[in-house]
């Protein structure tokens, strides 16, 4: 059966033009012309262009594709076999870009899955998804923010209670230091200084001195952060920040 250059583009899905420029170069000519010298095509001619298009979906540049099916060596089953190879690839690695944009949308959320309920008795007014654009745009490009969400993908509600009340307890033990009049140099507030940075290590990400030392200079820099230790007890943020530095120093 023949078929006209206006057929062949149809059902194919291309255009007439790339029908012409893919005779123009040699890649698909028509096996006939009518008498008035019209192209035609056959099924052989539209195989070949069903290759062409596989081929071409797979990001073959046409000179590639042309020495390809040009190949004598080969026959309609090799090239069959190669496509599904082929896409095979391509279908692992785009199944890897899906999981991946996947698990990025649910970074931006923290991954925190819980019910407006235990939202609240977990993080009271404090609403963690509010800042989740700012700490990507601040530390997304980090392992420590990976590895920070990879974490906390995995945690429930058990999990988050158990990290508020280990803060608490470590902010009630912090702030009787404070108010002892002990220095922030000193073996009490270092101690606690470490278990600061050994807390946010076993919840969210490796913190190393220098990370920390580095936390420490946001607390102060940061009115956000500052306003959150000064909530807990007025002078805290100094005092933390005093400490994490001395603890980081006599660790060196």
């Amino acid at each position: 059966m023949a078929y006209t250059v206006g057929q062949v583009a149809k059902l194919a899905g291309v255009t007439v033009r790339t029908l012409h420029h893919y005779d123009e170069i040699g890649l698909l000519s028509p096996s006939g012309r009518s008498s008035t010298g019209y192209r035609r095509y056959d099924d052989a001619d539209l195989e070949r262009l069903q290759l062409v298009r596989h081929y071409r979906e797979l990001g073959f540049p046409l000179e590639q594709i042309a020495g390809i099916l040009d190949d004598p060596a080969a026959d309609p089953a090799a090239h069959l076999r190669r496509q599904h190879e082929l896409l095979t690839v391509r279908i692992k690695r785009l199944q890897e870009m899906v999981s991946a944009i996947e698990f990025a949308l649910e970074a931006r959320k923290l991954n925190i899955r819980l019910s407006p309920q235990e939202r609240f008795e977990v993080f009271g007014d404090f609403d963690p998804e509010a800042h989740a654009e700012e700490a990507e745009q601040r530390w997304g490009g980090s392992e420590a923010y990976a590895e920070s969400n990879r974490r906390v993908s995995r945690y429930g509600k058990d999990d988050w209670l158990q990290i508020r009340r280990e803060n608490e307890d470590w902010a009630r033990r912090i702030v009787a230091v404070l108010s002892s009049g002990a220095p922030a140099d000193g073996p009490e507030a270092m101690a606690l200084a470490e278990e600061h940075r050994q807390i946010i290590g076993r919840w969210f990400y490796e913190c190393s001195y220098e990370i920390h030392t580095g936390l420490a200079d946001m607390y102060l820099a940061d009115e956000r952060f500052t306003a959150h230790y000064e909530n807990i007890a007025p002078g805290l943020t100094a005092y933390l920040a005093e400490a994490i530095h001395g603890n980081a120093i006599s660790r060196a």
